[in-house]
């Protein structure tokens, strides 16, 4: 069954450490997309920075990346961009996806990750008077296993 998600939510993406990091919802765009501060090649392998200072979940820890892909991927103006691509687990709802995100500069932008059409198509459907749905059903949890334990 598809779960309802709102036009923006908080996510993990626990193989890079990241924990409700706000998202925006865009059926718009294919790809997904994850803030990268910096990001280049050293011997083959991709080096990047998540996020940036301004930030506050920014830690300036460098991630690498040996499977990775260049693309070009269209950017909000329908321009081209190339951009790396890699693949790592998306967590909402409590549900934990591979999926491919790509990385690009979103520091002007309010969300540092956008949700595209790929991971939403029959998972989810969107309600624009809705938002952060999944975060609420997991802070619900969480309230409840802490009340469970004390």
């Amino acid at each position: 069954m598809q779960k309802i998600l709102g036009r923006y939510d908080r996510v993990d993406l626990p193989e890079l450490g990241l924990n409700n990091i706000h998202a925006k919802i865009d059926t718009g765009a294919y790809t997904s997309s994850l803030h990268c501060h910096r990001a280049e090649i050293n011997n083959g392998v991709l080096e990047f920075i998540l996020l940036d200072e301004e930030h506050p979940e920014f830690t300036g820890m460098k991630f690498t990346c040996s499977d990775f892909q260049i693309r070009n991927i269209k950017n909000s103006f329908g321009e081209v961009e190339r951009r790396f691509v890699i693949v790592t687990t998306l967590k909402i709802f409590n549900e934990e996806i591979t999926t491919e995100f790509s990385l690009s500069n979103r520091g002007s932008l309010k969300f540092p990750i956008l949700i595209g059409r790929k991971i939403l198509r029959d998972r989810f459907i969107i309600d624009v008077k809705k938002r952060n749905l999944s975060y609420l059903e997991k802070r619900k949890l969480q309230r409840a296993l802490k009340q469970n334990r004390g």
